[in-house]
């Protein structure tokens, strides 16, 4: 019993950083990860990773101005990702290029721009704490934004959830009956885009995308319906945050890092065993629903 008391409890009983960091990456999960099965029923996996990206730039830029400071970095954060998802949106519909296209153009641009940004005004540390977060250093500040995005982010899904439903079923005929197409998706997309600028203060621009995506695609192998693939997600979501938090402190591995793997290691699981996964559906049921 000591063992696994030593193994499961004792790192979040012991030090306050693990408790906050856990409360941390939960808060992420319990409004990214539903939100990652709307990305992923829209078939707009990329595009979550795009403005993940998107970010980066305007992050960048309360960097060099503010220093490593929690709302100059946000705000700018939240601005050049409604800049890029509404821009990328706008050239496709303006343009005779196709929204994927766009979205990758844009995404490099704000990637390379944002790298070079922080790395003429800061330190090869600082590089890596924006593009890999710091969970286990999260403050008062970074966690009453995290809360607050998740606590908006469930009420406002909750108000759309029908809506968001019917858009990811059949969005043509969601738009033709009714008037709330338009404020819904760039009502979804505003939520992502402060999602990933929550996650952002944990996890960093490359590695929070992965906490909306893939317990969201683990899921998808164990059932067809959207209530239970979002209560999937959610629950696998915050089983990584927990074993990966665990792995980070025995193993002294990075924490944000350590996170997203255990989800990763959860998705291929589910892949191989689950209900629709490889193991666990006929070829025939597996070719009905490709």
């Amino acid at each position: 019993m000591m063992a696994l008391y030593d193994l499961f409890i004792a790192p979040f009983a012991d030090f306050a950083f693990m408790r906050r960091a856990l409360l941390g990456a939960w808060l992420l999960s319990a409004a990214a990860s539903p939100l990652g099965v709307f990305l992923m029923l829209r078939r707009m996996s990329l595009t979550g990773d795009a403005m993940a990206h998107a970010i980066l730039p305007g992050a960048a830029l309360g960097f060099m101005f503010f220093g490593l400071n929690l709302m100059p970095m946000t705000i700018g954060g939240l601005i050049a990702g409604l800049v890029v998802a509404f821009g990328a949106g706008a050239v496709a519909r303006l343009t005779v290029q196709r929204e994927d296209a766009s979205l990758a153009a844009f995404y490099l641009i704000s990637l390379a721009l944002g790298v070079v940004l922080i790395s003429a005004k800061g330190s090869s540390v600082d590089l890596m704490h924006v593009l890999f977060g710091s969970v286990l250093a999260l403050d008062g500040g970074a966690m009453a934004l995290i809360g607050g995005v998740s606590v908006v982010t469930l009420i406002v899904m909750g108000l759309l959830w029908r809506a968001l439903v019917a858009e990811c079923m059949d969005p043509l005929f969601f738009r033709s009956v009714s008037r709330l197409g338009g404020v819904v998706h760039f009502a979804f997309l505003g939520l992502v885009v402060l999602n990933l600028v929550a996650g952002f203060q944990a996890l960093g621009s490359l590695m929070v995308v992965g906490l909306m995506m893939l317990p969201a695609a683990a899921g998808r192998f164990w059932s067809a319906r959207v209530g239970v693939i979002t209560a999937l997600a959610l629950g696998f979501g915050l089983i990584s945050s927990v074993l990966g938090l665990l792995a980070s402190y025995h193993w002294a591995l990075p924490a944000g890092p350590a996170i997203i793997l255990t989800a990763g290691l959860i998705y291929l699981i589910s892949m191989v065993i689950g209900r629709r996964g490889l193991l666990g559906a006929r070829p025939a049921a597996r070719h009905r629903t490709a």
